[in-house]
């Protein structure tokens, strides 16, 4: 018989914790892109493409004017000049949407705006500023080759042509290509719906005002930020006690592509999480090699990822940046890759650290360099409110001195 303590789940990864790395490597094994799904066109800001897009037809679909002015044939207006202009019969004009509707003859010219169709037998359009109408006719002072100011047909985009490609995030320019397509509806990645579980018997709804010896939930308020952030639509499960069936109900009931447990993750006789996940499906991961957030767990239960994150408030922000966030953006079609701004700059203090694990260092950007505020602390929000950003310090180092350069994570 082995020992006692292996029946308990919960302990076996506490005893040689998980790399970072490692764990990131089996959680993103297990996350695909999900389905596509068509909103419409103004829905469509900030989606991420699940096709390509291709040109049914070109865009313009005729010819234009690219200039406000005279459509002329060009050959016509060789030798024009200030001192010689060459007058054409002006026989009606052209606008936007309102074509002028005949083939334009020998000797004639046709008024014309911006955007508005170039007729046929016209190749060239003569800025207005040279030329003048009088008595019916146009007088022409500047000679104009062919096809000048003339947008011709699939000029910004030709029919058969790949636009935007699948994966791509729809900024508003992409949207405006979309319409001018014709496109009514688009091919985007679904959101991942992610359910937030916060556990705690002495925690109160955020925005409550603190009572007794009871705090307020603050990760519930952080989740759905970095949740809206990546692409995904949160939903609140509401604080759950700390009794096992209640926190099993939470993880079980159908409808989330991936649960967020906050509290009750660790090895405490109050952290049935674990527990439940190990028997609901399979417990991954539990214990991770990091600081803040050591008691991270993930797993699986049927084809929901569950993501175990600590309660404390800082471990639980590190925990998901490093871990929850790049699954939940595999899962709507974006990168996994941290989304944040990067930014090289010297140490302004040295950072010290423990060979083997990776460090989560909150700091501020100064005139003097990175300062670290907090390589401890894990319940101080304030440290990360105040904090421009983080570093890591990789498991194979010890930490740096002052005036070595690093990269920093800007929460901005």
């Amino acid at each position: 018989m082995g020992d006692p303590v292996d029946v308990d789940v919960r302990m076996r990864g506490f005893r040689q914790r998980m790399e970072v790395a490692r764990a990131r490597e089996l959680i993103l094994e297990r996350c695909r892109r999900l389905d596509a799904e068509l909103v419409p066109l103004r829905a469509a800001h900030g989606r991420v493409l699940a096709e390509d897009i291709v040109a049914a037809r070109p865009v313009p679909a005729f010819r234009r004017a690219a200039m406000d002015g005279y459509a002329v044939r060009a050959e016509e207006t060789f030798g024009a000049s200030a001192y010689n202009p060459i007058l054409l019969e002006l026989v009606g004009e052209s606008l936007p949407g309102m074509p002028y509707g005949r083939s334009l003859a020998s000797g004639q010219a046709v008024r014309i705006m911006t955007g508005a169709p170039v007729p046929d037998g016209a190749d060239a359009v003569v800025m207005a500023e040279y030329a003048r109408e009088q008595d019916g006719k146009v007088a022409i002072y500047e000679p104009v080759p062919p096809k000048k100011h003339v947008s011709e047909p699939g000029e910004d985009i030709k029919a058969g042509e790949r636009v935007l490609a699948a994966g791509r995030r729809l900024r508003p320019q992409d949207v405006g290509v979309l319409s001018s397509l014709g496109i009514a509806r688009v091919p985007v990645v679904r959101k991942p719906r992610v359910r937030i579980v916060v556990t705690g018997n002495e925690l109160l709804p955020a925005g409550s005002t603190p009572t007794d010896y009871r705090i307020v939930d603050a990760n519930s308020v952080i989740l759905e930020g970095l949740i809206a952030r990546d692409g995904a639509e949160a939903e609140m499960a509401g604080i759950v006690p700390d009794r096992r069936e209640e926190i099993a109900r939470a993880l079980s009931e159908p409808g989330a592509d991936v649960i967020l447990v906050t509290g009750g993750t660790s090895v405490g006789r109050e952290d049935h999480a674990p527990l439940i996940v190990a028997e609901q499906g399979q417990l991954l991961v539990h214990g991770i090699a990091m600081r803040p957030s050591s008691p991270t767990g993930f797993g699986v239960v049927g084809e929901v990822l569950v993501f175990l994150l600590p309660g404390n408030p800082v471990s639980c922000l590190a925990a998901y940046d490093l871990l929850a966030g790049p699954a939940i953006r595999r899962l709507g079609g974006r990168s996994p890759e941290l989304p944040h701004e990067r930014r090289r700059a010297p140490l302004a203090r040295k950072i010290s650290s423990v060979l083997g694990r990776l460090d989560y260092v909150r700091v501020q950007l100064t005139e003097q360099g990175v300062v670290p505020l907090a390589t401890s602390g894990a319940s101080i929000l304030t440290s990360a409110v105040k904090a421009d950003g983080f570093v890591l310090v990789p498991p194979n180092s010890e930490g740096w001195s002052a005036g070595t350069e690093v990269e920093v994570f800007l929460y901005d």
